[in-house]
């Protein structure tokens, strides 16, 4: 394998379950520098210091979106309001990714280390850590190290004039998808239902939390500060990883499912063939998604593409989360698009129609065609309805959906086609 040094795992983790060991505890986090980030951030950098040292590092969102985290940062701080609000996303409830699970079961004083720092950045008094409520065990571990912080006095120092330091709380996630899109997020901290909110006005760095200016980070994202801010904002030039490295959820008909922390830039085709150790029968890689379902699929014949937010783009898809979804020959296309369809449509909140009633009419469809009782028009009245439903919900997930869908018709077109005329599915299963 690719030599690369691992900051956010330590290692390369080969299995798709996640390891049976213990979190790494309070002693173990203090011998490895664990705080010493927080305690320069707060008597040398101060907050305007901590910003610019992430500003040169480059960082962006791991939760999907990839804007510069140092640039969502100052458009808090620019809002007059001199009450503000972190909170970390941790709903992780897309299919294909684990990573933040991970995060939190080997490491939970690494993400409590960033998010007091980005809170002294931005002048945050309360942080809100909202984290998927199916993950009883990993909640229990942050609790402790939580505890095991303020007990050591890290989050008891001052922070940007508050005495008291800062109040880290965790919020479960009711574990559905849209409970992570961010406005949705706040509205579940408040108290009310996972359902997201028009925007504008309801962009939580400006009206976010309790109608007040809201920092909302991906916990991966959030774990990076220690090591930016010990280091210095050169620090993945320090690395001899200029873009700094992402870790990347590898799923689907791999041998070896897992979570890899390689540098950005690293060509897919290494991911999958030296770490992933290529298609469980030796077959070709037919399609992946390179981000996650709610990004467009790629046929396998760009995996030599890089991990890079740019040269995705360019491609027509996106790095998203990192979940990396690999099809080989033997998949059905029909299959897979359904299975999607079926995922957004059960996953809409149902307040907007175009969303839970236009996705459901696609995955019918869809059901038609793979069940071989699909008819002459099928295809073009998917695409139709794709067409007449984008970007027309509160937010991305029904957007997603329909990427889905839309880039597999796309680049496969030919099996639906197949489907239709033979009345049958070629292949003997969908997606691994």
């Amino acid at each position: 394998m690719s030599n690369s040094r691992h900051v956010l795992t330590d290692k390369d983790i080969l299995l798709y379950e996640l390891p049976t060991v213990f979190p790494l505890d309070y002693k173990g986090y203090i011998q490895r520098g664990g705080y010493q980030a927080l305690t320069r951030a707060v008597n040398d950098l101060k907050p305007s210091g901590v910003l610019e040292a992430v500003l040169r590092s480059g960082l962006f969102g791991r939760g999907g979106a990839g804007f510069p985290t140092a640039k969502k940062w100052q458009m808090v701080l620019s809002q007059p309001d001199d009450t503000r609000y972190l909170c970390c996303n941790g709903a992780e409830d897309e299919p294909g990714t684990f990573k933040d699970r991970y995060l939190l079961r080997s490491n939970p004083h690494q993400l409590i280390e960033g998010a007091a720092m980005a809170a002294f950045a931005i002048g945050a008094q309360e942080g809100y850590l909202y984290i998927n409520g199916t993950f009883d065990e990993e909640i229990s571990f942050l609790n402790k190290a939580i505890d095991d912080a303020r007990e050591h006095g890290h989050l008891e120092r001052p922070f940007q004039g508050f005495q008291n330091g800062i109040t880290l709380k965790i919020v479960k996630s009711p574990g559905t998808y849209v409970a992570g899109e961010e406005t949705a997020l706040l509205e579940v901290i408040e108290g009310r239902e996972a359902k997201p909110k028009q925007k504008p006005p309801y962009y939580p760095a400006v009206h976010g939390l309790f109608g007040k200016p809201t920092l909302v980070n991906n916990l991966e994202t959030i774990c990076n500060i220690p090591h930016i801010v010990r280091a210095g904002g050169d620090f993945h030039k320090k690395m001899d990883h200029p873009f700094g490295t992402m870790i990347f959820s590898l799923t689907g008909d791999v041998r070896r499912k897992g979570l890899y922390e390689l540098p950005l830039g690293t060509p897919i085709r290494v991911l999958i063939e030296e770490y992933g150790g290529g298609i469980i029968k030796g077959g070709k890689v037919k399609g992946f998604f390179p981000g996650g379902p709610s990004n467009a699929i790629l046929p396998g014949d760009k995996i030599d593409l890089p991990l890079d937010l740019s040269a995705l783009k360019a491609a027509g898809s996106s790095l998203g989360t990192g979940s990396i979804i690999v099809m080989s020959e033997e998949n059905c296309m029909v299959q897979t698009a359904l299975l999607y369809a079926d995922f957004f449509a059960k996953e809409s909140c149902g307040q907007c129609p175009p969303c839970h009633l236009g996705l459901a009419n696609v995955s019918d469809i869809l059901r038609k065609i793979e069940s071989g009782k699909g008819q002459d028009g099928d295809i073009h009245q998917i695409e139709q309805l794709c067409e007449m439903i984008k970007g027309r919900g509160y937010c991305y997930l029904l957007t997603g959906g329909v990427i889905a869908v839309e880039s597999i018709l796309l680049h496969f077109r030919k099996e639906f086609e197949t489907h239709i005329e033979e009345s049958k599915c070629r292949m003997d299963k969908g997606i691994a």
